[in-house]
């Protein structure tokens, strides 16, 4: 070690290092704002469209236990990790409009919001997008460790979910989730295993650090240790772990002990199995998991790591279960579903959806599509740009990137574009969930709706945004000018009045007292 470094660990099992302490500590610490500020990045996992394939799945399960005569019971949907809660609010709103379409007697669900950090899940029990599908039933809280939980209590209805209690299988959703819980990693070479130990050191003192600075500070070092005999408890662990030494020559190989533990822990909440839907970057096919370097530690505000589906894949089918993940090579995501059921091979329905939304085309092909549109954006014209939006499922952060180009195309519309682009926005405020973000999504597009000639609708969306950011001298001139062109005339007095008494000096007032109120 340098004489001017810092040894902060030395000689440590990864998946017991210090640094998924300070993983925790990062979320624990800054709560929401791990999102709201960008630090974390989100919108890869959590869009619309995203949103919508996970509804696909869900739906699908549903109609297969529906045809299996399991109406009665209610199904539990468990998302782990949930973070900002805006996938769930996606998954709901396609959910709903799934089922209002189908002349089916589905069993009752309830999506389960589950973390770690009491900010976040004090954020999901008050957000007012949540409310109706709380008193519904449709949706609850937990507090929820993944890895040495053993029970759910759910805050809203007072449930708590016990050891073998639920009568359908509990579906689970883990996305972005195992990319950053403990993992092991060893060395593969000449037929031999050894386990990579972990060492950090920094060139400065982290004592006093936050959680973020200390991993931005640390320095990584691994060094092998071979070792002899069964390295796990679980013998199904250990067939797989070993079973690497003869299908990968050369390479460094995550194991995900405890994200098996994990599944190993939601599958004894009930009696009739587990359905695990994941979605992460990382590989499911044995030649991804060759000649793989000493991993970098990816750091944005936290750290995550790729994740190995093959174990996950293996550890499913000597469990005796079903897995589905891409026929097709990916490019950034892996979305898998792995049925841990009796005749997992039955749920045909699963199956049918997992093959239209994930291999015909899914959120992997939408992530490249989209980062070729962003660099087109400023040549897309009105139709482009609404056929991308629908694309993604009217995704709000997509159209916060191509509003720039809107606000110019939508300035010489034909009658046609002008109501599909209304028709756009109306649907992309229904997909809209808030989480603090200093955008005002609203106030946007209250003005391409006004200069659409939509002044009702312009009316609408600006109260919108007064409801979450109050009032602002240009939100009062703006809904003055709706109320003149709605030939509203009391209404515009009396908003102009509050106008000037809430920002006496702002000039453009003087605008408005010149306007013809007898104009035809």
């Amino acid at each position: 070690m340098d004489n001017d470094s810092f040894l902060i660990e030395d000689n440590t099992p990864f998946s017991e290092s210090l640094i998924w302490q300070l993983n925790r500590d990062y979320y624990n610490n800054k709560g929401l704002d791990a999102w709201r500020d960008g630090t974390v990045p989100h919108h890869l996992t959590s869009n619309s469209m995203v949103g919508r394939t996970y509804a696909e799945l869900i739906f699908g399960f549903l109609k297969d236990l529906s045809y299996k005569g399991h109406q009665t019971e209610k199904v539990y949907i468990l998302e782990l990790g949930a973070g900002h809660g805006r996938l769930c609010f996606h998954i709901l709103k396609h959910l709903d409009r799934l089922v209002s379409q189908i002349g089916l007697d589905l069993p009752p669900y309830c999506y389960i919001l589950s973390d770690i950090v009491e900010e976040n899940l004090q954020f999901f029990e008050t957000h007012q997008q949540f409310q109706t599908y709380l008193k519904a039933g449709k949706l609850d809280v937990a507090h929820f460790d993944a890895i040495q939980g053993d029970e759910i209590k759910l805050r809203y209805t007072n449930h708590t979910i016990t050891k073998e209690s639920l009568q359908q299988p509990i579906l689970v959703l883990a996305n972005y989730f195992f990319d950053s819980i403990p993992k092991d990693l060893f060395l593969i070479q000449n037929q031999a295993i050894a386990e990579c130990l972990i060492s950090l050191t920094s060139k400065v003192d982290t004592t006093e650090m936050s959680a973020t600075d200390k991993l931005d500070n640390i320095n990584v070092n691994f060094s092998p240790l071979p070792y002899i005999g069964d390295f796990y408890k679980e013998p199904i662990l250990n067939e797989i772990l070993e079973s690497y030494q003869t299908k990968l020559k050369n390479t460094h190989l995550f194991f995900p002990y405890k994200g098996i533990l994990c599944l190993q822990n939601l599958q004894q909440l009930s009696k009739k199995g587990m359905v695990l839907l994941t979605m992460d970057k990382g590989f499911h096919e044995l030649h991804d998991l060759e000649n793989a370097k000493l991993p970098e530690m990816i750091t944005h505000g936290s750290m995550s790591f790729y994740v190995n589906y093959h174990a996950f894949i293996e550890y499913c089918q000597k469990m005796g279960g079903t897995t589905y993940f891409p026929t097709y090579s990916t490019f950034h995501l892996q979305l898998g579903c792995l049925l841990f059921t009796e005749e997992s091979d039955t749920y045909t329905e699963t199956k049918a959806a997992y093959h239209r939304v994930v291999n015909e085309y899914g959120p992997d092909d939408f992530y490249g599509q989209k980062k070729f549109h962003y660099k087109h954006i400023a040549r897309m014209t009105l139709p482009e740009l609404v056929g991308l939006l629908r694309l993604s499922a009217y995704d709000s952060t997509l159209f916060k990137e191509v509003l720039p180009r809107l606000k110019q195309v939508a300035t010489r519309v034909t009658f046609n574009e002008r109501t599909r682009l209304a028709q756009t926005m109306h649907q992309t405020w229904n997909m809209y969930f808030n989480i603090d973000e200093s955008e005002d999504i609203a106030f946007e597009m209250a003005g391409l709706f006004y200069s659409l000639g939509y002044y009702e609708e312009a009316l609408s969306y600006y109260e919108h945004s007064i409801q979450k950011f109050g009032h602002s001298k240009d939100g009062y001139y703006n809904i003055a000018l709706c109320h003149y062109q709605l030939r509203q005339d009391e209404q515009f007095l009396a908003t102009l009045k509050d106008a000037k008494t809430t920002f006496p000096d702002y000039e453009r007032y003087a605008h408005l007292d010149k306007l013809d109120l007898n104009a035809k």
